[in-house]
């Protein structure tokens, strides 16, 4: 039988991430906590409405301050799943040596397994940018899914334009754009092969939402769009035996309520007040479940492609 399962995950990136990525250098004071502190409660708030158990990547760094610990113990302690983000959040966590890479897994592993009691078991990498290398270190570290690889062309080419706007601008994005050849991977989960983006026997690979006409299916632009836009989006997600949302919890972030006012000029999705956006994504959550999808955690929907064979 086919599976129609869906799962929502959301990257616990705080703002002096998003900062880092336009090359913003000003203090950033109360609103430099605003994903925890303010997105995270409202997300969850969404969650526990929509009955929906979601996977949250927590990066480790920042469980080293107290808040932070306490929301994903809470989240956690919830029915949500925790995975790993890596330590630091290096946009260049490829192109550094394995010795490297496999200590971004394991302290941010050791700090969610401190705040949790439970080591995680699903990856997603910084800025979805993989490598053979990545892989093969996550395997050994006993990961049980990865879920980054994004092959969409729309993206791909949002992003290189991006990055040579900021480029102009003479500032210096942390960034980096992954090889083309991530638009040859599949859109559905599957084995990783050598090199990644090809079939293979190695760990399963979720990969994040594309739909049929190579739009990025992830929460900038179901919240930009609204939900007529997420409607529409999703209804080109189905049909397929898992449906993965990747949002961010910046997605629910507030200019007014949250003062963000500094990233207004980067962020055109600061313009939709974050009541628009969780509506926006209650729209894409109906549209799932009324073709038949199951909601659950990244962890559970690789324990049941696991079972079963992949395309």
């Amino acid at each position: 039988m086919t599976l129609k399962l869906a799962a929502i995950s959301i990257d616990l990136d705080d703002v002096a991430r998003y900062a880092a990525i336009h090359g913003i250098r000003e203090d950033l004071g109360p609103a430099a906590h605003v994903v925890y502190d303010r997105c995270v409660p409202r997300l969850e708030e969404w969650l526990k409405e929509e009955s929906i158990p979601a996977t949250f990547f927590a990066i480790g760094e920042d469980l080293q301050r107290e808040e932070n610990r306490g929301a994903i113990a809470a989240l956690h302690q919830s029915g949500h799943e925790i995975a790993n983000h890596s330590y630091h959040h290096h946009y260049d966590l490829v192109r550094r040596n394995d010795s490297e890479i496999a200590a971004e897994i394991e302290q941010s592993a050791v700090m969610i397994t401190e705040a949790c009691g439970r080591r995680p078991t699903g990856f997603r990498a910084p800025g979805y940018t993989v490598s053979d290398a990545l892989f093969r270190i996550l395997r050994d570290a006993g990961a049980l899914y990865d879920s980054s690889v994004f092959p969409c062309l729309g993206y791909y080419a949002a992003k290189a334009v991006a990055l040579t706007s900021i480029r102009l601008r003479r500032r210096k994005s942390a960034s980096l754009m992954d090889t083309p050849m991530v638009l040859r991977a599949p859109r559905q989960p599957y084995r990783i092969g050598r090199p990644y983006w090809k079939r293979g026997d190695g760990m399963l690979e979720l990969p994040i939402g594309v739909t049929r006409l190579q739009l990025p299916y992830i929460g900038t632009s179901l919240v930009l769009g609204g939900r007529h836009v997420a409607a529409h989006l999703t209804k080109q997600m189905l049909g397929l035996e898992l449906i993965n949302l990747e949002l961010h919890g910046f997605d629910a972030a507030d200019l007014e309520e949250d003062a963000l006012h500094a990233l207004l000029p980067y962020r055109s999705d600061l313009r939709r007040p974050a009541s628009d956006k969780l509506l926006a994504l209650s729209m894409a959550v109906r549209v799932m479940r009324d073709a038949g999808y199951e909601l659950v955690t990244l962890a559970e929907a690789a324990r049941r492609l696991s079972s079963t064979p992949t395309q």
